[in-house]
């Protein structure tokens, strides 16, 4: 066997980090290490994995495909893993939690330190998503639990939900904007000749989403919510936000609300999980966060958002 899950596992690390130092740092080796592993590795297989022609190693189309095929192996290496530790004692080796961005990823940290409380041997890995990314993350097997996935449930995936709540939008724009002054409510004629702020879909396999953007509108992509929101306030686009990231900004004048015709509804959130999965670490999270008061509190419309959506 020429391959093996050490030496998969630090390609995939390459690749995400962009650079072999970077990987390295993330598997805590020295660099010279992860060189050694991809030179055999290419030695043992016969091919060139990576062009080192330019100032990063870029994938050549065989390193691609090895990449591909072999985070699937990963998955079901780590898949294996799982259900051995649990066949023995019910806990996961690993559970993999996606959080959508529409919730601050703190909020978990208390769940996360009870969790450690009780020392079971369940390794956390925790990952924010955007839009359609929370229920991507399950259909491609990054994450074991979504936190706040959005919207509707993607149909044919075999996953398992239950709704957490709402999520409330404000349209908002910098108090120097030229739709600062506009007419209410706006109509989408007018937001038209005015770029939007977006976020990028986090999907890899799904159908990418996009949501409070007006036909033929002008787009600037953004990586995170909290970039999308400084851009807001820097008067680089208008958007909707989550009324509750918006509100301190509003409240301090550097962001101001604006009715439009074409209103952003609330959307529901979920926990979503694959059907038939049901450790003890998964089962203990989705519990806890069904009963998760601040959770709760930050899906329920307050002073903060009342009178600000529409």
């Amino acid at each position: 066997m020429r391959l093996s899950l050490d030496a998969l596992e630090t390609l995939d690390a390459i690749a995400e980090q962009g650079s072999f130092a970077a990987a390295a740092e993330v598997l805590h080796r020295v660099p010279s290490a992860v060189t050694y592993t991809v030179r055999k590795l290419e030695s043992d297989l016969g091919v060139a994995l990576f062009d080192r022609s330019g100032r990063r190693p870029v994938l050549t189309p065989a390193g691609q495909t090895l990449l591909e095929r072999g985070r699937e192996l990963l998955r079901q290496a780590e898949s294996l893993e799982n259900r051995v530790k649990q066949a023995a004692h019910g806990w996961e080796t690993q559970l993999s939690i996606a959080v959508d961005e529409l919730v601050p990823v703190s909020l978990l940290f208390p769940l996360i330190a009870e969790f450690d409380s009780m020392i079971c041997g369940t390794r956390l890995r925790l990952s924010t998503e955007i839009l359609g990314g929370a229920w991507d993350a399950l259909a491609d097997r990054r994450a074991d639990l979504s936190v706040a996935a959005p919207g509707e449930v993607p149909p044919g995936l075999g996953l398992s939900t239950e709704r957490i709540g709402y999520m409330h939008f404000v349209f908002v724009c910098a108090p120097f904007h030229p739709l600062a002054e506009a007419a209410e409510p706006i109509p989408g004629s007018v937001l038209q000749h005015y770029r939007a702020v977006v976020v990028a879909d986090s999907s890899r396999r799904l159908t990418p989403r996009s949501a409070g953007v007006e036909t033929g509108q002008d787009t600037l992509v953004m990586s995170s919510l909290s970039a999308k929101l400084q851009a807001q306030i820097a008067g680089l686009g208008v958007g909707f936000l989550p009324a509750y990231l918006a509100a301190p900004d509003i409240a301090a004048g550097r962001l101001v609300v604006r009715q439009v015709q074409n209103a952003r509804d609330p959307i529901p959130l979920h926990l979503a999980w694959r059907s038939g999965e049901d450790g003890r670490a998964l089962r203990w999270f989705r519990q806890r966060l069904l009963d998760h008061a601040a959770l709760q509190r930050l899906l329920t419309p307050d002073h903060t958002t009342a009178g600000v959506n529409s």
